[in-house]
Order: structure tokens, then sequence, then C-alpha cells
């Protein structure tokens, strides 16, 4: 991991197609090789490809969890935050990161989006809700592009 690393969210539904769990283990690939941190809600789903793709890496994942206990976690992350304050760990996954890809999701992945946006962080949307402020991009690979360029990195 490089001095200083980029805290970058991925966020999505525990509930997710094939094509989208690939590219979020393409993101979370792409946050480790860069040496930066990928946080989450750590359970599975696109946590899970993130997490996953990340961790096959030798990147660090840092699941802040709904509930009190860290067994909930998927088996990717590496640091389980068990936060015991359910839905509202969403903000805190918005206000540690520097940036988000949003993949696919429901209401969560809205709530993290808007909060995200409220804090002026930088949000890139895979097959996810289209929301002014939001960059929608094609896939993983653009996503990547476009994050890094708006971290200045």
């Amino acid at each position: 991991m490089k001095p200083n690393p980029h805290i970058i969210a991925v966020i999505g539904g525990r509930e997710c197609s094939p094509g989208q769990y690939q590219e979020a283990m393409q993101v979370g690939k792409g946050i480790a090789e860069r040496g930066d941190v990928l946080i989450c809600g750590g359970k599975g789903g696109i946590m899970e490809g993130a997490c996953r793709g990340a961790a096959e890496n030798d990147g660090l994942t840092i699941g802040i969890l709904t509930g009190s206990d860290t067994s909930e976690a998927n088996p990717w992350v590496r640091i389980a935050l068990p936060s015991g304050i359910g839905i509202a760990r969403n903000y805190l996954i918005a206000q540690s990161c520097q940036a988000a890809v949003a993949i696919g999701g429901r209401y969560g992945t809205l709530s993290e989006i808007a909060y995200c946006l409220q804090l002026q962080k930088p949000v890139l949307a895979i097959d996810s809700w289209e929301i002014s402020g939001a960059q929608v991009v094609k896939n993983a690979a653009e996503a990547l592009e476009r994050l890094y360029r708006e971290l200045g990195t």
C-alpha cells in the first residue's frame, strides 16, 4: 500500500447480476493495484465482488457492517468494523471515502450516492442510479479512469 492512500468506496446491492459482480471485482482490483484502500458495507453481492477483486490483488478492504457481529462480513473483508447502527452506516461509508463507485443497487445504494454527493465527493455509476452529479460510466475501466482523474492521480 502506498503512503497516504485514497479510500475509495464501492457501493451496491447485496444482490447483483453475474456481470455486475465481475465489474465490482474489476473495480476492486483497480483500487488495489493503485495501492489504495477499498471501503464498503462489507456484505455480499457488489461489496463481496469488490472486496474479492481487491483482496486477490493484495489490497486492503474495510467493511463497515450494519450490525454488531464481525461474522456478517464477506470472506474478503480484511478489516470488519461492526457499527451496530444499521443502515445509518451508509453515512459513515460516504464520510470515510474520497470518492465512490456505485454498481447496481437499490435504495441503500441510492442513500450512499446521495450522501457522497452532499459531501461533494465524486461518484461514478455503473448500471446504477442516474442522478444529477453522479457520472454515469459504462464499465469498471472507465470508472477507474475517471475516478483517478477526479482525484488528480
